[in-house]
């Protein structure tokens, strides 16, 4: 039962172009992170500002891209149930509201997460093809890399339950506008700002930025984006059981 049921909102994704959209979000991260990078006066191929540029090129371009396309991706996972009466029919065949949601989160993750280790890797890949001669910091690339993808799978799991409490997706499209707007300008708030929406938390996974005009290398905040993640997945279990044996 929970086999197909994925199955089915993998095909739900294929028809409503799901993977095209991700081609085009790690297209243009890797732009924007890319371009950023290269036309910095930091980036030196020869010293380790080179990969440092690179990190945080990718986190701007993340930051600027992420939150409004995960909020549309995800409505339009979900809206397909509001408009067709997909959690009715679902009942019928004895799959909760509940089991729906949570596995619209598995199909829709693994993708999120697929794409995001995809567009690290192109930005990696990017520096040594440019001739970047400065050792690769591979430790605070991964750790970035896992901090974002924690990020992304968190809001992944809040727009699916927004879009499933909310028929309405406007309103889900307008949080998604304002994390945005928030994961901006995170970084340069108080330090304590970036841990109050989860869209703080993608400056929290920043592994290189600037500390007195100089640009150095950073350790993302693996702590509180571990805490971050651990309070979503439980927050979450929690929301999709209140839909067990009843409808939305």
């Amino acid at each position: 039962m929970r086999t197909t049921v994925l199955g089915n909102e993998f095909r739900k994704m294929r028809h409503l172009h799901v993977g095209l959209l991700a081609v085009a979000w790690l297209v243009a991260v890797t732009t924007i992170s890319v371009c950023t990078s290269f036309i910095s006066p930091d980036f030196d191929r020869t010293t380790e500002a080179s990969w440092n540029t690179l990190l945080g090129g990718a986190a701007s371009g993340i930051a600027l891209i992420t939150p409004l396309l995960l909020a549309v991706v995800a409505s339009r996972q979900v809206d397909v149930e509001h408009r067709g009466n997909g959690w009715l029919l679902s009942a019928t065949s004895g799959v909760t509201p509940g089991l729906l949601c949570r596995a619209k989160f598995a199909a829709l993750g693994g993708i999120v997460a697929a794409a995001t280790a995809t567009a690290s890797g192109v930005i990696a890949a990017t520096g040594f093809l440019v001739g970047i001669t400065a050792s690769f910091p591979a430790t605070r690339w991964i750790g970035f890399t896992a901090a974002v993808v924690v990020v992304n799978l968190v809001l992944v799991a809040l727009h699916i339950g927004l879009s499933a409490r909310f028929e309405n997706q406007l309103i889900g499209l307008g949080v998604g506008l304002l994390g945005t707007v928030v994961a901006l300008f995170a970084g340069a708030a108080p330090a304590g700002f970036a841990h109050v929406t989860p869209w703080g938390y993608y400056s929290l996974s920043a592994a290189s930025g600037y500390v007195d005009a100089h640009l150095v290398a950073l350790t993302p905040s693996y702590p509180s984006i571990a805490v971050l993640g651990l309070v979503a997945a439980s927050v979450f279990w929690n929301f999709t059981r209140r839909f067990e044996g009843q409808g939305v």
